[in-house]
């Protein structure tokens, strides 16, 4: 190691600590970055996992988020010097039913507008519009997604869409960022198949149908992907970090892989270094950042705690999301899916087809059963990017949901034992039939397998606690203000110069690489403009004796 001594040190490479370097190396700071593993990249891997040629998405393989941050935004040249390349997908999503019916979303709006009519004339006019609500509704959701939870930012969007929109529209979509995504659905669409494919995306984060909160998340998904499409990396999602850790070598940051960190060292009631595992010592004059979870900072790694037990408590306590299991298959073609050879063509297929289905999967695997019949989103990522395998060969990725971490037995009676290295591979043989019996001839098509329990996930990388590939749950009580704990959503930890970053904080889960941006800019001078006044509370530093004087003096001015 060339130096012992720092300005910042970075626990973990997952992408939004790389982002977060590279906020701050850009801005001068000498950063150091640490990683357990042989490999960076956090959830963000692509290996050769079943044959050699075959690359497939360890986990994360939507790079869309990533796509259009504002992360991306402003390190966007220099990415793309460092190979940062993108595979677009003009066909985005689609769910199968077992009438033997499809419906799907391609970023072509009158090929989607052709579907829904051919299912509802009603759903047809109702997507139109959803979208062009979607117009002027985004800037003022992404506006809040992109910004510190609260903030000065934050309370300028929610000031801005009021007065652009009314007290009737903000008050209708505070309502909306509370509904269950049945409640949602059932608001704008008639046809029961439409209502499935897009509340199947509230499965990815936590929200089975009738938890409140769980509209937000598929609606942007269904509206961004028709406004936009969807993107995956071009060769595989490492090629996001790839990048990444190419452009912070250029910055003159440090990567050290194979280096776990063992202690988070305090004195004074703040963060002065790491002691690696080895028992070196590594110190940081201005940030220690940790990028993983609230369980393995205050669990693990602050050996002595933050001198607030209860505090502490809080934070070991935040509740991971139901598990997932990885089946990787290298294949001789593209599944022949009976509803039509269009689905070949898209990114993603879920097999999730009513909110009955969804309802029972989730709450069969809350009470530590193997669902009878899981929620599977089956990738397609060779159907983008043929680059990925052999000629004339496929890959397929498929992400099982939702799942304990404590199996107590099988809804469907059929698999003994409860522990995930003597069941996996048979809960992976129910995940082929279910796929089979969409697409007859999957299984003959079999080249190679591999699968990654919940367990699995978690030894592969210890922030997927049982298997939750979104570092926790973002239901209403783990999410906005209160991620991950209220008081602590703006990245800065009890102790000084301690920071979090990563999925298990503001804006939560995703390849945006959100949360390492903002806690960047803010430790290098950009967006950090909330001090506290002589008056007593925290602003921008001016000294207006109130909070609604200072919104009227500085916030209102300055969205004129």
């Amino acid at each position: 190691m060339a130096e012992t001594a720092f300005d910042a040190v970075i626990i973990g490479t997952g992408h939004n600590g790389l982002a977060a370097a590279i906020q701050l190396a850009r801005h001068g700071w000498k950063v150091a970055v640490f990683e357990a593993k042989d490999e960076a990249g956090g959830a963000v891997k692509t290996r050769a996992l079943t044959l050699p040629g075959f690359r497939h998405d360890v986990a994360a393989m939507n790079l869309s988020l990533f796509a259009g941050s504002p992360f991306l935004k402003e390190h966007g040249e220099a990415l793309g010097r460092h190979g940062l390349a993108f595979a677009p997908a003009e066909h985005c999503f689609a769910s199968v039913f077992p009438d033997g019916t499809w419906f799907g979303v391609s970023k072509d709006l009158d090929t989607t507008l052709a579907r829904l009519n051919a299912l509802s004339p009603a759903d047809a006019a109702a997507w139109s519009r959803m979208l062009e609500g979607f117009g002027r509704d985004a800037p003022h959701i992404f506006g809040l997604l992109g910004n510190e939870m609260p903030s000065l930012a934050t309370a300028k969007v929610a000031w801005k869409a009021w007065r652009q929109n009314g007290t009737a529209w903000t008050l209708d979509m505070l309502r909306f960022l509370t509904m269950p995504v049945r409640s949602w659905a059932d608001s704008h669409f008639t046809d029961p198949r439409v209502k499935a494919t897009v509340a199947a995306w509230g499965m990815h984060l936590d929200f089975p149908p009738d938890v409140a909160g769980g509209a937000l998340f598929p609606y942007l998904e269904a509206m961004a992907n028709q406004a936009f499409g969807m993107v995956i990396g071009k060769g595989g999602a490492d090629t996001m970090i790839k990048a990444m850790t190419s452009y912070l070598g250029e910055l003159g940051g440090e990567i050290h892989l194979n280096t776990p960190v063992a202690e988070v060292m305090t004195e004074a009631g703040r963060a002065t270094g790491i002691r690696l595992a080895d028992g070196r010592s590594i110190t940081a004059s201005r940030a220690v950042i940790a990028n993983v979870t609230p369980q393995l900072l205050f669990g693990r790694l602050l050996k002595q705690g933050s001198g607030k037990p209860a505090l502490d408590a809080k934070f070991k306590a935040f509740r991971p999301g139901p598990g997932t299991m990885m089946l990787h298959l290298a294949l001789d073609a593209l599944p022949r899916w009976t509803a039509g050879e269009e689905l070949q063509q898209f990114a993603y297929v879920h097999v999730a087809p009513s909110l009955g289905y969804m309802s029972r999967a989730y709450a069969q695997a809350i009470d530590g059963l193997l669902p009878e019949a899981p929620v599977l989103v089956v990738g397609q990522p060779t159907a983008i990017d043929p680059s990925r395998a052999p000629d004339g060969k496929h890959i397929l990725w498929v992400q099982v949901r939702v799942l304990p971490k404590h199996v107590t037995g099988d809804a469907a009676g059929l698999i003994p034992g409860t522990s995930w290295s003597d069941i996996k591979d048979a809960y992976a043989e129910r995940v082929i039939d279910l796929i089979e019996a969409h697409a007859p001839g999957l299984r003959a098509s079999i080249l190679a397998k591999a699968v990654a329990s919940p367990d699995d996930l978690e030894a592969e990388n210890p922030c997927l606690v049982g298997g939750d590939n979104l570092s926790g749950s973002h239901q209403l009580d783990q999410n906005f203000l209160f991620r991950p704990v209220a008081g602590y959503s703006r990245y800065a930890m009890p102790l000084g110069r301690l920071f979090m970053c990563g999925a298990a904080t503001w804006p939560g889960a995703g390849t945006g690489a959100g949360s390492g941006y903002l806690l960047g800019r803010k430790l290098a001078g950009r967006g950090a403009r909330f001090r506290l006044n002589s008056h007593g509370f925290s602003c921008c530093g001016c000294e207006n004796p109130s909070i609604s004087a200072h919104l009227e003096a500085c916030v209102l001015m300055e969205t004129k």
